[in-house]
């Protein structure tokens, strides 16, 4: 992965403090919509950090691939962005 490995391992260190706070919260019981509430803001703090490695994807792996104008490489790298984006329109 070309991202900025210590941006990328930040934010997602934050997303698991805030995992590690849901579990304690289904631990301690508390109420269902405020749970439900930080489910949804890591949820999306997943989908950000997402967004920015396969942006970083872009921009790096797949890019080098087109300059290099190798047609194998080429299409390995479309074929995986299409598998990606059929799993996010899921």
């Amino acid at each position: 992965m070309q991202a900025p490995h210590e941006q990328i391992k930040k934010r997602l260190n934050i997303a698991k403090g805030q995992l590690e706070g849901i579990i304690r919260m289904v631990d301690e019981d508390r109420y269902c919509i405020d749970i439900s509430n930080q489910l949804m803001a890591v949820s999306q703090a997943l989908r950000g950090i997402n967004r920015d490695v396969l942006s970083n994807h872009l921009h790096s792996c797949v890019l080098d691939s087109l300059n290099s104008h190798d047609e194998e490489d080429m299409t390995l790298k479309m074929d995986e962005i299409t598998r990606v984006i059929e799993k996010l329109s899921k």
